[in-house]
Formats: structure tokens, C-alpha cells, sequence
């Protein structure tokens, strides 16, 4: 098995290697049509991605037979798209901070794109870790799903009420890193730090980063258990949060635009994390419905939808007087 994480890894690194040092090597403004056609890219290499998962374990390539991994390709297959579509509309959340972050640090357009990038490899060895540390606590500690499922429940109520704003403004991490090291004024090209009379001086942009990966760990407390209702397989969980990820640069730039019009998102994604936490305290008796992963897979979409198209219908933009 350890092949197919090795195969995974080194497909990831080509992947980013060629995004940062190929595509986007040069700062600039990334416009929504490139932003709309990137990020159909990383959704079809996710999918493209779960059909190999589907011979992979139907066939069991490259010792995909361990404990904790799916019985099939079939159940493989849909625990991966499912598991992809609920960290994707989690990771909406995420899109929200990101903007109010940009905003408050004043990040220039054309810097995003980078910060974004090495932001996005941060959160995927820090959400690789927190996967293996939570598989670690589940096998010895099988109870710890309760937890889990009451976590994402408390967590749903408090999206209800919170302002993403507060987050930023109250982040002690940089205010941390302000009393600790020499800040620029302005920013400093796409630099994060410089150096001026041999002294290292971060830039707004370091800030900028730190406040990102803070707030990607928080809503990662909530995102990794919620994908552990899903499946206990290691590699479907990983794999599914990374591409997850990696189209998050791309949807932020294709949906800057629409955020003001999504009023009623959160509370899908609010009722979405308090289904998910209701289905692991209660997976003991769901455990032997027929077709839970379908009726999980079909009501995350229906969610979505509850709170994406009324908040569209309801934003319409006005025709422009003739």
C-alpha cells in the first residue's frame, strides 16, 4: 500500500510544480474566466482521480486491500466523491475568510494567487498530519467518533452566529508574530520577508499567510472529523481533502464575485455539519441502513442547493436601464 501513497504524493508534487513554476510563474490578477477554467481542471482530475479509485480497489492495485479500506470499488468510488463534495463545501467557508482576510491586510490582486498557493501546501501537510494523528485516536479509541459527531454539532451553531471578521481581527497568532518580529509598512513586492540593515523584517504578507493557515486550522477541526462519517480508510480521506484543497485557490477567484450573493450558504453548510455530527452519534443505528452512503451523498447535495440557488434567486442582479 505504501506504493499507492508514495504514487499519490509524487502526483501531487508534479501537480503543484507545474501549477506554481509552469502556469502562474509570474504574479499577476487571476480574471474569473481563468479562474472558471482552473478550476473545472482540478475537478475533473478529482474525478478522473475516482475512477482509478474505483479500479483500484475493485481490483486491488498496488495492495489496496488493507484494514480500514473500502470492500470494493463501487463503495471506494462513492466514499471518495462524497467525501470530496463535503470537504469541497466546507472548504466555501474557507473562501469567505480568505476575502475578509485579503480585505483587511489589503493583499494587492496580484500578490493572491502566490500567497494562496504556499498557504494551500501549508494546510496539506498540516490536514495530512491531523489525518493520521485522527485515524491513530479512532483505532484506539473507537468511541472518539461521539466526540467527533458533538464537535461538528456545536460547531454548525456557532457558523450560525459567528462573523468571519472577528477571526481576523482577534488573531492572536498575529499578533503574536507583530510583537515578535519587525513588520514593513508596505508590501514588499511578493516577498514575505526582506531584510534592511541585516535585520529581517516580515512583510504584510507574512501576516496575511499566518492568518490564513490559523483559520485553516480551526475550520480543519471541523472538516477532518466530519469526513471520518463518511469513511475510516486513511488514503480515501487524505486524498479526498487534498483535492479538495488544491481547486481552493482557483474557486476563491471564480467565486470572489458571487460572495456577496450567497447570503443563505451558511446555513447549508451549517446544517450540513449538524447532519454529518447527527450521523456519528447515531452510527451504531445507521450503521445497517441500506444505502446510507447514498442517502449521505444525496443530502449533502440537496443542502448545497437549499442555500445556493434561493440566495442567487434572491440576489439577482438588476437589469442595467436601457
Amino acid at each position: 500500500m505504501w506504493w499507492t501513497w508514495l504514487a499519490f504524493l509524487v502526483l501531487i508534487a508534479v501537480l503543484l510544480a507545474f501549477d506554481l513554476g509552469v502556469f502562474h510563474r509570474k504574479a499577476h490578477v487571476v480574471e474569473a474566466k481563468e479562474a472558471l477554467i482552473w478550476t473545472g481542471v482540478w475537478i475533473g482530475l478529482a474525478l478522473l482521480f475516482n475512477v482509478f479509485i474505483y479500479f483500484g480497489y475493485q481490483y486491488h492495485w498496488l495492495g489496496m486491500d488493507l484494514p480500514f479500506s473500502e470492500p470494493d470499488g463501487q463503495a471506494a468510488a462513492v466514499a471518495f466523491f462524497t467525501g470530496y463534495l463535503l470537504e469541497k463545501s466546507l472548504s466555501v467557508d474557507n473562501i469567505f475568510i480568505i476575502a475578509v482576510i485579503f480585505g483587511y491586510f489589503a493583499v494587492p490582486a496580484t500578490y493572491q494567487h502566490r500567497l494562496l498557493f504556499w498557504g494551500i501546501l501549508a494546510a496539506l501537510v498540516m490536514r495530512g498530519v491531523m489525518i493520521v494523528v485522527g485515524v491513530a485516536l479512532i483505532e484506539e479509541f473507537h468511541w472518539i467518533l461521539y466526540g467527533f459527531g458533538a464537535i461538528l454539532i456545536v460547531t454548525a451553531v456557532r457558523m450560525l452566529f459567528a462573523k468571519h471578521d472577528e477571526g481576523v481581527k482577534e488573531n492572536r497568532l498575529v499578533r503574536l508574530v507583530r510583537n515578535v518580529f519587525p513588520v514593513t509598512d508596505d508590501f514588499e513586492g511578493s516577498h514575505f520577508a526582506v531584510v534592511r540593515d541585516g535585520k529581517r523584517w516580515l512583510t504584510p504578507l507574512a501576516l496575511a499567510l499566518i492568518a490564513v493557515e490559523s483559520a485553516d486550522l480551526v475550520l480543519a477541526l471541523d472538516s477532518i472529523p466530519a469526513i471520518f462519517s463518511v469513511t475510516e480508510d486513511p488514503f480515501l480521506i487524505f486524498t479526498s481533502n487534498v483535492f479538495a484543497i488544491l481547486g481552493l485557490r482557483s474557486l476563491y477567484f471564480a467565486l470572489a464575485h458571487l460572495m456577496g450573493r450567497l447570503p443563505y450558504l451558511r446555513y447549508s453548510l451549517a446544517a450540513i455539519l449538524a447532519l454529518i455530527g447527527t450521523k456519528m452519534l447515531f452510527k451504531d443505528i445507521l450503521h445497517d441502513v441500506p444505502g446510507l452512503m447514498y442517502y449521505t451523498l444525496g443530502a449533502i447535495v440537496l443542502l448545497l442547493a437549499a442555500g445556493v440557488i434561493p440566495s442567487l434567486l434572491q440576489t439577482k442582479a438588476p437589469k442595467k436601464a436601457g
